[in-house]
């Protein structure tokens, strides 16, 4: 048995690590299958290739090295880079200086041309032989959100080949409007006007369709095929004919005339020129291309103002001092001072000072928030008035904005169902549509013998059928809606939510911290005859307040709110344990707590107070008797109340298709109480931790597509079980990773534009599919009969993938 042991722990262990590669010069969805392709191929590489995003996320074991992954993608054609990561700050422990924390490098704002570019980060991996001695484990890849720098640069290459394209597309349409004018209005055609034509489309064809020439030959080198070998090819073509034509047949003769039609005519093959055909597609195709780049940039503009949120310097205190650093040196349990107007450097506690804090870019609320000493407040929101000093809880990728960036990204880069059938489809889609072309030219000269024909309906072929729309329609819809979501305080954790939100037909709330606040607070007040209200709120109060008990803290502090003044300090504490408190305040020995302790102390309540206990426990409250100097005074009411927006929300989730269902551990009565004041009807109450997930699996057995919200760590399990988990953003981190939408705010009636936009987004993806579906099934046969010239074509594929884009960007209006 020994030996066994020792020989399975000789057996290497294969970790898996993940990374991030930045994927340079796709052109098209075909492209990003290919190199999709090439890197699954790997041993122990799983990888998915995003074109809208330009991005590969990978999966990879110890035998492989992120070297390995750049190398396979440069061999297919592309280029590739590892996107650098922020790594988290190290806790700080008292006492400990500056010098603890790298320096960061001192550089121009984020953004600024002088910001430095990423580099490549080489990945070690473990050996068999680290991994048997006992040695320390490797490094593994980080895999934070990017880096403000690395985001800021990519921002500028984008914005750079963004000014490239345009430039490009300009000159070629100058230069191809004459010529498409010349050759569809007779009028203009004067003599030669057919060798001006060719001066203007050449530099067209040549040098605005040198990215489609440049591609096609690059995929050439590496026998591939993409959408750009379809309008290299075809639009070569058009122009060697044209060139053909003028030089060694009829068409350069002078007054030559040339009609145009929008099918395919039968004409003299030798007096026949394309440069119209050849000008006008390079123009519509540089035109889509940058139409689609600007839009792809705006859909990914909610990320990128999240990466940006983040403070770029934090004042930090150092004993009497306050030093100025950069935030990448603050640590946890670094104490640093936030000025009105300034943004809150990362995750905290507020330990001095007092401030309303606007959180809208993270919560999507637009109303200010308290921050009073106590108080939690996140990096990256913004302080409104007074001066705040807070300690650092969570630094780096470990801050809820950090967490929030990295959520959106992998929503971003993950593919729904019907994209990778997309995939799939464009993946061969090329080489099909070169044969068809290939079929059409055969065809149509077998039927006809007419050169010109053939030739025109091969090159419309060539030109309709760009898959781009294909490999934008989803990726295009999840960049805008999870962005979208992002600005509102909803997180999408895949494409594969999407499709579940679509079938869930109920819905099970936790009642604490989800219908409730989840704090105790001071509800109605019962005093005795003869007893004034603010007296019994003062003597109760000021005696409570020197417990930590939840019930005593919601007295004291109902009471100072309602008395407006300080609450008097006991001169006498005693804590009765499960009783409640006595002492002396003022002079006055005052008891506060169960019916009993007045009791044991020979006090009777009367009838009317002895009532308000009763229907106080009845309605599922907790009731606080008070009595001094030997008399009952009166009874306080304290409840974990309900949320004012819950209510509301619940009817909206009703209004979805949803059923609600409440599920709490509390008792009963407390919980029926909840459900009558919001107005759900179906309520599982005593409810163990543990029990609660064989609730939702025997809803789920039922038939039903059970969705769950909640936000403690007793609820992690249920959510995970669920077919959909809501977690409250304002919860625990177990109940957040569990789940597959993210609430920021907290509130319960974020769930139903959660759900909405969810579907909306869904709804968009197949709106998108359909169109780019419909739009190639559609269109190549009426290529092939004759139906589309070469130029209509041209502009109808350029034009289908802005469509899809721009029905993509309305989800930026979602409310």
């Amino acid at each position: 048995m020994a030996s066994t042991t020792t020989a399975a722990a000789d057996v290497p262990v294969a970790e898996t690590s993940e990374a991030e590669l930045l994927i340079g010069g796709m052109t098209c969805a075909s492209c990003a299958a290919r190199v999709e392709k090439k890197l699954n191929r790997m041993d122990g590489v799983t990888a998915t290739v995003n074109y809208a995003t330009e991005k590969a996320r990978v999966r990879f074991t110890s035998g492989t090295s992120l070297d390995d992954l750049v190398a396979t993608v440069e061999r297919t054609g592309y280029t590739a880079r590892h996107v650098t990561r922020a790594a988290p700050a190290p806790s700080r422990t008292s006492g400990q200086e500056d010098t603890a924390a790298p320096e960061a490098p001192e550089s121009s704002e984020a953004g600024g041309p002088e910001a430095p570019a990423p580099e490549a980060e080489p990945l070690r991996t473990a050996t068999p032989g680290a991994l048997s001695s006992g040695s320390a484990p490797p490094p593994v890849p980080d895999l934070t959100p990017t880096t403000d720098a690395d985001a800021d640069t990519r921002g500028q290459a984008a914005a750079a080949a963004l000014a490239a394209l345009r430039q490009r597309l300009l000159v070629s349409a100058a230069l191809a409007v004459p010529v498409v004018l010349m050759a569809m209005v007779p009028a203009l055609q004067f003599d030669n006007w057919q060798w001006l034509s060719l001066t203007l489309a050449a530099p067209v064809v040549v040098w605005g369709g040198l990215p489609f020439h440049r591609a096609t030959w690059t995929n050439l080198k590496h026998g591939a095929a993409t959408m750009d070998t379809l309008v290299s090819v075809g639009t070569l073509a058009a122009f060697g004919w044209s060139v053909w034509a003028l030089f060694f047949g009829d068409a350069g003769m002078p007054g030559m005339r040339h009609g145009f039609e929008a099918a395919v005519s039968r004409t003299d093959p030798s007096s026949t020129i394309y440069l119209e055909v050849a000008a006008g597609v390079v123009s519509f195709i540089l035109l889509g291309r940058w139409l689609e780049a600007r839009a792809k940039r705006k859909a990914g503009a909610a990320l990128r103002a999240l990466l940006h949120l983040g403070a770029k310097e934090v004042t930090v205190l150092r004993g009497n001092e306050e030093v100025r650093v950069p935030v990448g040196r603050l640590a946890v349990g670094d104490r640093f001072a936030v000025r009105p107007g300034e943004k809150i450097a990362t995750d905290g506690t507020v330990v001095e000072g007092a401030s309303a804090v606007d959180a809208s870019m993270l919560t999507g609320e637009s109303v200010p928030v308290d921050a009073v000493p106590g108080d939690s407040v996140a990096g990256g929101t913004l302080n409104m008035s007074g001066r705040l000093v807070v300690e650092a809880t969570r630094v780096g990728a470990d801050t809820q904005l950090a967490r929030m960036a990295k959520l959106v990204e992998d929503a971003q880069s993950g593919k729904a169902a019907a994209q990778r059938l997309a995939d799939r489809v464009s993946a061969v889609f090329v080489p099909v549509v070169l044969l068809i072309a290939l079929v059409t030219l055969v065809a149509w000269l077998l039927v006809t013998d007419d050169v010109t024909a053939s030739f025109t309906a091969a090159v419309a072929v060539l030109i309709i059928a760009c898959p781009c729309a294909l490999g934008l329609a989803t990726p295009t819809a999840l960049m805008v809606g999870t962005g979208r979501g992002a600005q509102l305080g909803i997180l999408i954790k895949g494409p594969e939510v999407l499709e579940t939100t679509r079938r869930v037909d109920t819905i099970v709330l936790d009642k604490t911290g989800t219908v409730t606040t989840g704090r105790m607070t001071l509800g109605a007040v019962h005093t005795a005859a003869g007893t004034e209200e603010a007296e019994l709120l003062r003597l109760a109060g000021g005696l409570e307040h020197a417990s930590g008990h939840p019930v005593a803290r919601a007295v004291a502090s109902g009471a100072a709110e309602r008395t407006e003044g300080a609450l008097p300090a006991p001169a006498e504490f005693t804590d009765v344990p499960g009783l409640g408190v006595r002492g002396a305040v003022d002079g006055r020995q005052v008891l506060a707590g169960r019916a009993r302790l007045l009791e044991d102390a020979g006090i009777s309540l009367p009838q009317t107070l002895s009532d308000a206990m009763a229907d106080a426990a009845a309605q599922g409250r907790t009731a606080v008797a008070v009595a001094w100097d030997g008399e009952a005074r009166g009874v306080l009411e304290v409840a974990d109340t309900v949320k004012e927006s819950s209510a509301q929300a619940v009817a909206q989730l009703r209004a979805l298709g949803l059923r609600p269902i409440l599920l709490t551990g509390d008792n009963r009565a407390v919980a029926d109480a909840v459900a009558r004041a919001v107005g759900i009807e179906e309520v599982h109450a005593e409810v163990m931790p543990e029990d609660k997930v064989e609730v939702i699996r025997r809803l789920q057995a039922e038939g039903r597509s059970v969705a769950m919200a909640g936000d403690g760590v007793n609820d992690a399990a249920a959510l995970a079980v669920a077919d959909l988990g809501l977690s409250m953003g304002t919860g625990t981190d177990a109940a957040i990773e569990a789940g597959d939408l993210t609430l920021v705010r907290g509130d319960l009636k974020v769930a139903t534009d959660a759900i909405r936009l969810s579907r909306r987004t869904l709804s968009t993806i197949r709106s998108n599919l359909f169109w780019a579906f419909g739009y190639n099934v559609a269109a190549l046969p009426l290529a092939a009969f004759g139906l589309l010239s070469p130029m209509i074509a041209g502009a109808a594929m350029a034009f289908s993938s802005v469509f899809v884009v721009t029905n993509s960007l309305r989800l930026r209006s979602f409310t």
